[in-house]
């Protein structure tokens, strides 16, 4: 498993935000200053955060982004999963259920199974502000 810049830039478009938010609506122009991404990418990742009700947008001189709930309410992996779509080691366990033919006899899909569970149990321990007392 590998997180592409999707997954980390959304990561930290919503930290930024959480961090800044107390003077209203962040600005995407100020996060990509910030941190040092391209405004256009972030309007991208903003856009799919604000569709899936992560994010509030505001238009206008004063509008920008806000979140649409107190940091301590998204976890990490709410967002990665958003942004990167199923997180599963291997193909076989990308769906609701297993529809690998070989399943049932596969030596090698407890340790997947394993190793999925390890890495969902990790990504859903840490929250946005848990990334917050990292800035």
């Amino acid at each position: 498993m590998k997180i592409s810049t999707k997954g980390r830039y959304a990561l930290r478009l919503m930290a930024d935000i959480a961090a800044h938010e107390q003077d209203g609506f962040v600005s995407l122009k100020d996060v990509a200053a910030r941190q040092e991404i391209s405004v256009k990418y972030l309007e991208q990742i903003a856009g799919t955060l604000s569709r899936a009700g992560f994010l509030y947008s505001g238009r206008g001189a004063q509008g920008g982004y806000r979140l649409a709930r107190e940091p301590g309410t998204y976890t990490v992996g709410s967002i990665l999963r958003l942004t990167e779509g199923n997180l599963a080691p291997v193909a076989c366990l990308d769906g609701e259920e297993n529809r690998c033919a070989r399943c049932g006899e596969c030596p090698t899909l407890p340790f997947w199974e394993g190793l999925y569970r390890t890495v969902n149990d990790y990504i859903d321990r840490y929250t946005l502000a848990d990334l917050m007392k990292q800035m």
